[in-house]
């Protein structure tokens, strides 16, 4: 999805988000009008030896009156939500094609992929540990402690390639021996996709990897 396709579907998402508004808008006149009714009728045959005080008329009309600016509010709030939410995407339909940096899992095709690994500030010593698509570790090898991008070449130790397709990566940190934590490398990916989730903007990688915009530390031209 480019720019483009991004910046037409925010135009769609808002002018069906106004035809709604104003939709709802004529039920709410629609509605006041058949209220004002009843209560004209309510007026008309009421016992005159018994009327209905005034004060009772001033609560049911500012009950109403509440009911119905409540409706307007909440059908404005939603309009606020939808329009923020299709700037975003437009905001971001131009990472499509870029790599962005973030723990995911990356799709190896034969090229090296780049690793940002993070060992623990404590650690003296870290493993980067390979997993296929199942979770399998399939390699093992020690990282250099100054966090350093590591270009991993997806070959084992005798130069075997492993097959295409999506790999994880996990720093594990060492302390005189011991394993201290174990966190997720973050890896440069091809961003395919923009959406927008209730709770956001979540990028898609090449891979199937996902996560929202916010966790994207850096972007890279391929």
């Amino acid at each position: 999805m480019d720019s483009a396709t991004s910046t037409t579907a925010t135009t769609a998402a808002t002018t069906s988000s106004a035809a709604a508004t104003k939709a709802k808008n004529a039920a709410i006149s629609s509605d006041f009008e058949t209220f004002l009714k009843m209560l004209t009728v309510q007026m008309t045959n009421q016992d005159p030896m018994n009327p209905i005080e005034s004060s009772d008329y001033a609560v049911q009309l500012a009950t109403f009156s509440g009911v119905e600016q409540q409706v307007q509010t909440n059908d404005l709030l939603k309009t606020l939500t939808e329009t923020m939410g299709g700037a975003g995407l437009a905001q971001y339909g131009g990472w499509v094609g870029m790599e962005g940096r973030a723990a995911v899992p990356a799709l190896f095709d034969g090229d090296p992929v780049t690793i940002v690994p993070t060992p623990a500030a404590e650690a003296d010593k870290a493993h980067l540990v390979v997993r296929d698509a199942d979770g399998k570790e399939v390699q093992r090898f020690e990282l250099p402690m100054d966090g350093a991008p590591v270009e991993w070449a997806g070959t084992t130790a005798d130069g075997t390639p492993l097959p295409a397709g999506s790999y994880g990566f996990v720093v594990e940190s060492f302390q005189d021996g011991a394993r201290i934590a174990e966190s997720k490398a973050e890896v440069y990916a091809r961003i395919t996709e923009v959406r927008n989730d209730a709770d956001g903007v979540t990028l898609v990688f090449e891979g199937g990897g996902e996560t929202p915009a916010g966790n994207v530390s850096a972007l890279r031209q391929p």
